[in-house]
């Protein structure tokens, strides 16, 4: 896919100006927002035996607008301090930015701007989501949104400090799950917490392996993100790891009875074709192996989540 270029995104028009926002948010990868609140509704639905649609809605806008503030927002950091600036080995659109700022497409201010803006809407939806449910949702989404704009925001910037992949892990993959679940039932139950592991797991892995092209812009610009400090070794176990992790999570909930044995399938399945989507991470970067193990992360992550909540549903 090309870059994004003033050329193709420019003009005064609305319709043109609606679109470069958009885009700058970086929809594709809103799956990794909107499959958790799916997933967790589903699973507060065979808990509590009700479904609010109205609240369902709500929190999926809230959350999608919290994740596109994060996206938006981590470019106009990235492109302060340097690191997507200097970073000839990504491989777009999966690393390295939207490039809307180091295009030209957008200046960082607006970019800045519009994240805030998003974010704001997020909170906007938050406080809807009080008004129906109660003030206990305030600590999920503070603690959400929270994450989501620290992860790139100085002076605290988590991606910097080793922690931003387990804060991704959980803004995008415990914390979505565990508030849907309570949104419909009422209560988080341990179930709900396990369920949340494996899409924890698959998240964060997104993020590890997008992480490996872009190593030494963020070593130049001191972003030391987890596969900074670990090197290439250390990223594929972490990545193995992580992968065998969602697994056993499943395997424990068909263990206590939550889920049936079946539903641990495509989980294993993941966690064995792991060494294949990894073979791209290493000292001397293979770019076609790499390219096709972001895009097999990626298809794993969407599909673990949709494969679990048809057992959530069905079994």
């Amino acid at each position: 896919m090309a870059e994004p270029s003033l050329e193709t995104l420019g003009g005064a028009g609305a319709g043109r100006v609606v679109r470069r926002l958009l885009l700058a948010t970086r929809p594709p990868f809103f799956t990794a927002s909107v499959l958790p609140v799916c997933l967790g509704t589903a699973w507060g639905w065979r808990e509590s035996g009700r479904f609010e649609g109205d609240t369902f809605v709500v929190a999926l806008l809230a959350v999608v607008c919290a994740h596109a503030a994060t996206n938006v927002l981590n470019d106009v950091y990235d492109d302060l301090s340097g690191a997507d600036i200097g970073n000839d080995a990504r491989l777009h659109p999966f690393t390295g930015g939207s490039r809307f700022i180091q295009n030209g497409v957008l200046t960082r201010t607006e970019m800045a701007r519009w994240g805030f803006l998003l974010a704001g809407v997020s909170v906007l939806l938050g406080l809807v989501l009080v008004a129906l449910k109660g003030v206990p949702i305030v600590i999920l989404g503070v603690a959400g949104l929270g994450l989501g704009v620290l992860y790139s925001m100085p002076p605290v910037q988590l991606s910097a400090r080793g922690v931003g992949e387990l804060a991704v892990g959980t803004g995008l993959g415990m914390l979505p799950v565990c508030g849907a679940v309570w949104l419909q039932s009422g209560a988080v139950t341990s179930g709900a917490v396990l369920l949340s592991i494996p899409v924890a797991a698959w998240v964060t892995n997104i993020l590890v392996i997008n992480e490996v092209p872009d190593v030494d812009g963020d070593t130049r610009a001191g972003k030391r993100t987890l596969v900074v400090r670990l090197g290439m070794d250390g990223t594929r176990m972490l990545y193995l790891g992580l992968h065998l992790m969602a697994a056993l999570a499943v395997a424990v909930m068909v263990s206590f009875g939550l889920l049936s044995i079946p539903a641990l399938g495509l989980p294993v399945v993941i966690a064995l074709a792991a060494p294949f989507a990894a073979r791209g991470i290493g000292k001397s970067v293979d770019r076609d192996h790499l390219l096709a193990g972001i895009k097999l992360t990626l298809t794993a992550h969407a599909a673990g989540i949709l494969w679990l909540m048809g057992w959530v549903l069905g079994g």
